[in-house]
């Protein structure tokens, strides 16, 4: 393979992608790498995203307007970088709206980043993952334009978005694009919500489950298995919330009655 045939089976590369490339070839030197990089920069036909991480530019295209797959961009942003939240749910065909920002976890602080109209921001995986490092509970891969993305599975992003609900654009976003999944494995999903550890998270899988108990097949022992991990005292799904509420004692979680109402669903 040719350093030309590499850029393009390769639409999104990092420095470490081409190390290895060129030291397969028998080049080792990183002057090598660095002088072959510039070269090919200066020429047009690739362009530095940020330091380490680089598009290739198609031919007869200007590489100050190239366009890009995100996706790819985004599970390359870090070595671990796992596509989660709402751009889990783009991925996976999921999401009920659009977003620009493209979210992924990592176990490295990265600063975000804005690229063409999108906008990249890396999240720190949840501490309690990285102490029993479990970083990968949950992560599927899938393959991309030759570019391996590791992105959290239905289970995981379910329960990710329950846990930090602004990544995912609010209630009534994360009701609309979870209820297009048809299917769920709910073993995983209980697995995945008690190793977090978070009682509140607990209470917010548990009270999702619990509304959409005949269409996922919830049974007793999964709603058990959570309850048993519930606050002790009650707490506010949304902190903010002014409008009317309402306590789910079975939860303790005091719920927005709008959610509760799904108001959003009289408005169609």
């Amino acid at each position: 393979m040719t350093l030309n045939q590499f850029f393009l089976d390769h639409a999104v590369f990092t420095t470490k992608d081409i190390t290895e490339f060129l030291s397969e070839r028998g080049s080792d030197n990183r002057w090598t790498r660095k002088a072959l990089l510039a070269h090919h920069q200066k020429q047009g036909r690739i362009h530095r995203v940020r330091r380490g991480l680089y598009v290739t530019v198609s031919r007869g295209t200007d590489s100050t307007n190239c366009s890009v797959d995100p996706y790819l961009l985004a599970a390359k942003m870090t070595g671990d970088a796992v596509l989660a939240y709402h751009t889990a749910l783009e991925f996976h065909g999921k999401a009920y709206s659009a977003h620009r920002q493209f979210i992924y976890q990592s176990g490295h602080p990265s600063l975000p980043l804005v690229f063409r109209s999108y906008r990249f921001r890396g999240v720190l995986f949840p501490k309690v993952l990285r102490d029993k490092e479990q970083e990968s509970f949950g992560v599927t891969l899938s393959e991309r334009a030759n570019v391996e993305i590791r992105v959290t599975s239905l289970e995981r992003t379910l329960v990710d978005l329950l846990n930090r609900p602004k990544l995912g654009g609010g209630w009534e976003e994360i009701w609309r694009s979870l209820e297009s999944v048809e299917f769920f494995d709910l073993d995983q999903v209980v697995e995945y919500t008690v190793l977090l550890g978070n009682a509140a998270t607990v209470a917010k899988v548990g009270f999702y489950l619990e509304q959409h108990r005949e269409s996922l097949m919830v049974n007793d022992a999964h709603l058990h298995a959570l309850r048993k991990h519930r606050p002790k005292q009650p707490y506010y799904l949304e902190r903010n919330s002014t409008g009317p509420a309402r306590l789910t004692s079975k939860w303790n979680l005091i719920i927005p009655k709008a959610i509760i109402d799904r108001t959003w669903d009289k408005l169609l």
